[in-house]
C-alpha cells in the first residue's frame, strides 16, 4: 500500500534538542553571522525575518545562493523549544475560512501574533513545485529578538555546499545531488499545526 505524504507537513533536519532552518543574506551579514555564531548589529531585530526548515525551498528562494542580496546561505540551528514556541504563537499569514471566525478576527490575531505561517509549494532538486506544502515562519517583535539572542545554537555557511549540489544537478547527476541533501524528516508538531492547516488537509 502506498502511503501518501500529507500536503501540509513540516519537514526538517532535527534532533532531540535542535532543529535547522535556513536563511540567505548578503555577505556582509551572512559571513559575519557564520564566523561569530550570531547576527551582527546591522541585522535589524525590529524587522520581520523569515526562516525556512526546507533546504530545497530555500534554494528556490535564493537561487542556490546566486540572487542579489542572498549570496550567503546559512543553516541556522535553533532550539526546538524556541521553534515550537514560534509555532504555538503563530497565525496564518492569510485568511482561511474554517480556521478563522471571520476576516476581522484573523486580522486581530495576525496583528497580535509574533510569528506567522505561510505555506508554499515544496520543491524537488530541479526546484519544480511539488504537491506538498513547505512551511515558512515569519518572526517579528519578541520572536525575532528571541531568535537572534536566545534560540540560536550555531550558524553555518552552507553556500559552497549548495552550489556543489547545483553543479551536480546541472551535470545531470541528480542521484548524487540527492544524496547531499539534508536528511529532512517529518517534524512532530501535529498538535501545534492544528490551527495552521486548512481543514481536511
Amino acid at each position: 500500500m502506498t502511503v501518501t505524504e500529507p500536503k501540509y507537513q513540516i519537514r526538517a533536519l532535527f534532533d532531540a534538542q535542535t532543529v535547522t532552518v535556513y536563511q540567505a543574506y548578503p555577505p556582509e551579514i551572512g559571513l559575519t553571522a557564520a564566523r561569530t555564531g550570531s547576527f551582527p548589529s546591522s541585522w535589524q531585530r525590529d524587522r520581520m525575518t523569515w526562516i525556512k526548515p526546507s533546504f530545497l525551498w530555500m534554494m528556490y528562494r535564493c537561487g542556490w545562493g546566486t540572487k542579489v542580496g542572498q549570496e550567503t546561505v546559512l543553516a541556522v540551528t535553533v532550539t526546538r523549544d524556541g521553534f515550537d514556541w514560534c509555532l504555538a504563537q503563530a497565525c496564518l499569514s492569510h485568511y482561511q475560512r474554517g480556521l478563522h471566525a471571520d476576516r476581522a478576527s484573523w486580522r486581530r490575531d495576525l496583528k497580535r501574533a509574533p510569528t506567522r505561517v505561510q505555506w508554499d509549494p515544496e520543491r524537488d532538486v530541479h526546484l519544480r513545485p511539488l504537491a506538498q506544502r513547505s512551511l515558512q515562519l515569519g518572526l517579528t517583535g519578541e520572536a525575532a529578538r528571541r531568535y537572534a539572542d536566545e534560540w540560536i545554537v550555531s550558524i553555518t555557511d552552507v553556500t559552497a555546499h549548495a552550489r556543489n549540489i547545483q553543479r551536480l544537478i546541472h551535470a545531470g547527476e541528480d542521484q548524487a545531488a540527492q544524496q547531499l541533501l539534508p536528511a529532512e524528516q517529518a517534524y512532530p508538531a501535529a498538535g501545534l499545526l492544528a490551527r495552521l492547516v486548512p481543514a481536511g488537509c
